[in-house]
């Protein structure tokens, strides 16, 4: 498979960092910095497909693939 995910990245105000897959409910990471989170969401990503493949359940197809920045 060979899929790609949009990855919610968000800075907590106190600090570190959050990121989240909308088209996998449940997949998450926190960590201190970006490239810390990156490194993590990957992971959490493989390790999501792969307990849903062992649970015998249909892995979601990618539906959310554009991303729009909005400045106001």
């Amino acid at each position: 498979m060979n899929s790609k995910y949009l990855v919610i990245f968000e800075k907590n105000p106190d600090g570190g960092y959050g990121a989240y897959v909308p088209d996998l409910p449940g997949c998450v990471a926190v960590g201190e910095t970006h490239t810390e989170v990156s490194q993590l969401i990957e992971e959490a990503i493989k390790f999501h497909i792969e307990g849903l493949l062992e649970e015998g359940l249909e892995i979601p197809e990618p539906t959310s693939i554009e991303s729009k920045l909005v400045e106001i």
